[in-house]
């Protein structure tokens, strides 16, 4: 999972090396994840009224399912 985010992340922004994503695994079952990008992508992987960040998380939720887990996604800027 912290691999789909970071591919989806790198082909959105700018500067795709400065894409960091970190996973915590807070049990068997449930994944955080934590996406830091440049200050100046932040927008770019947010997207107009949040749309790009919910498809996202629709995505991982998805992704998190199938392997019966549950995913959150948090981006920092």
């Amino acid at each position: 999972m912290k691999q789909f985010i970071e591919f989806i992340a790198k082909n959105l922004v700018d500067d795709p090396g400065a894409v960091v994503v970190e996973e915590t695994i807070d049990s068997e079952k449930k994944i955080n994840l934590t996406l830091k990008v440049k200050r100046e992508d932040i927008g770019k992987v947010i997207g107009k009224k949040g749309k790009t960040a919910i498809a996202m998380r629709i995505l991982l939720t998805a992704v998190a399912a199938k392997d019966g887990k549950r995913a959150m996604l948090e981006i920092l800027d």
